[in-house]
């Protein structure tokens, strides 16, 4: 597994050779990519960020590069960084990537470039998860899905009151890998927090997570879901009042509105009222800022913690104590 002391010694010039080389013109390089793609792999430019189809894309696949189809990524080392472009913690193998020191904007970075073509594919940093603490921070425009692959990493994206609780709620999960806060289902392109308390945005407080199929099924989130607010009341959430408090699912694909739909028709009369969650398709989401994020974690004294989260942690305990990562709330 690489580390930043490798990329470090690769971007003084110690590059790992490559398994073949991939050498054209720029007038060729035309022939074969579209105006965006030559501008960002051979011109070294950056495409707007939460713009790249690759970006909220979580599905099992291989990414290779756009220029010469070579292997550069796996999707079991994605991950939501929140920046608006496709995040890796490592590259396939230690040769996929050529590093090289860039100086451009008054910064000091190390460029990411196909190492068998010389494509420009990003930049990369060391402040990504543990344990190799690498953020490949990607344009998507560089990249492709050359092959799909068999995996058990799921995205989901839910809605139902602040996003504080519902993140509390879901860190608590056997199989459930990260928890971002943040908004969707709205028209407001990366939007503030104090632009969707306005209501006017059309965005949700929602959290997007990363989970393990395997070890965790759509159907349980679902169903925690639905105990974890009251589903009965589109909104207000208690005191959380506006549409940005709504509850709601976001759905990737047929089958999964599928199970939304049955799970809602099973538990609907454990309700005293029908329940009147949206479910709609999923589209874009747009992570909240930094101070929402961990937000139970970082502040369990605080009362809006202990008043309102507390009980609904301790609601999930007695209910689904099967599925909890332990059986002390943390």
């Amino acid at each position: 597994m690489l580390n930043w002391l490798d990329i470090i010694k690769f971007a003084k010039g110690e590059n790992p050779k490559p398994d073949r080389y991939v050498l054209q013109l720029e007038e060729e390089w035309k022939k074969v990519l579209t105006p965006e793609q030559f501008r960002i792999t051979r011109k070294h430019g950056t495409e707007r960020p939460f713009s790249g189809e690759h970006c909220q894309s979580f599905d099992p696949a291989l990414y290779g590069c756009i220029c010469c189809e070579s292997w550069l990524f796996e999707s079991r080392d994605k991950f939501e960084s929140g920046t608006g472009w496709p995040s890796f913690t490592q590259p396939v193998k230690a040769n996929a990537v050529k590093y090289v020191f860039d100086e451009s904007h008054n910064m000091r970075r190390v460029e990411a470039r196909c190492n068998v073509c010389e494509a420009h594919l990003g930049h990369v940093f060391p402040d990504g998860p543990m344990p190799s603490g690498l953020r490949f921070c990607l344009n998507s425009v560089s990249l492709k899905k050359v092959k799909t692959i068999d995996s058990s990493m799921r995205l989901a994206t839910l809605g139902g009151g602040c996003f504080w609780c519902t993140e509390a709620i879901f860190q608590q999960l056997k199989g459930v890998k990260s928890v971002l806060s943040g908004y969707s289902g709205g028209t407001k392109i990366d939007p503030s927090y104090e632009q969707v308390c306005t209501g006017k945005t059309g965005h949700a407080e929602v959290i997007q997570l990363v989970y393990d199929s395997s070890e965790i099924k759509w159907e349980d989130l679902v169903r925690i879901h639905l105990y974890s607010h009251n589903p009965t009341f589109l909104h207000p959430q208690k005191t959380d009042k506006g549409g940005q408090y709504r509850s709601v699912f976001f759905y990737r694909n047929e089958e999964e509105k599928a199970t939304i739909e049955k799970i809602i028709a099973e538990e609907e009369s454990n309700f005293d009222l029908p329940i009147v969650s949206e479910i709609v398709p999923f589209e874009k989401f747009y992570p909240a800022e930094d101070r929402h994020q961990n937000y139970y974690k970082s502040n369990p004294e605080k009362p809006y913690c202990t008043q309102n989260i507390n009980p609904k942690l301790e609601k999930l305990k007695a209910q689904f104590s099967d599925i909890l990562l332990n059986s002390k709330i943390t």
